[in-house]
């Protein structure tokens, strides 16, 4: 699985893997985040167009990616969810703990202002 990182100028970093979530690549998107955590950037969106499959290894990736980014004063967003991972998202109702977006702009729109 390769990762794209895009820091942004308001403190949202966007996090983009491509390919397959499953057990085999779960723990690459663990360092990935939690990298992007210890260099300063609690607040993350991972975009996940370009995800064709994920299983719960890679759920279980996605939370304790929102766990780190929580402890850490922050959140973790998801945008972009094609079909697939969205209906493993509702199946496994952690659509209720991962907030999911439709675009990676709305996304970091939401991370940027203040929650109520």
């Amino acid at each position: 699985m390769q990762f794209t990182i895009e820091p942004s100028s308001n403190g949202t970093t966007i996090v983009r893997p491509h390919g397959r979530l499953n057990m085999v690549t779960a723990a690459s998107l663990k360092e990935v985040v939690t990298n992007a955590i210890a260099e300063g950037s609690s607040q993350l969106v991972v975009d996940l167009a370009d995800v064709e499959f994920m299983d719960s290894s890679g759920l279980g990736a996605l939370v304790s990616g929102l766990k780190s980014a929580r402890h850490a004063g922050g959140d973790l967003r998801i945008a972009s969810a094609t079909e697939q991972v969205r209906m493993v998202l509702k199946l496994t109702n952690l659509d209720r703990v991962l907030t999911m977006h439709d675009s990676v702009e709305e996304a970091r729109a939401a991370a940027s202002s203040p929650a109520l």
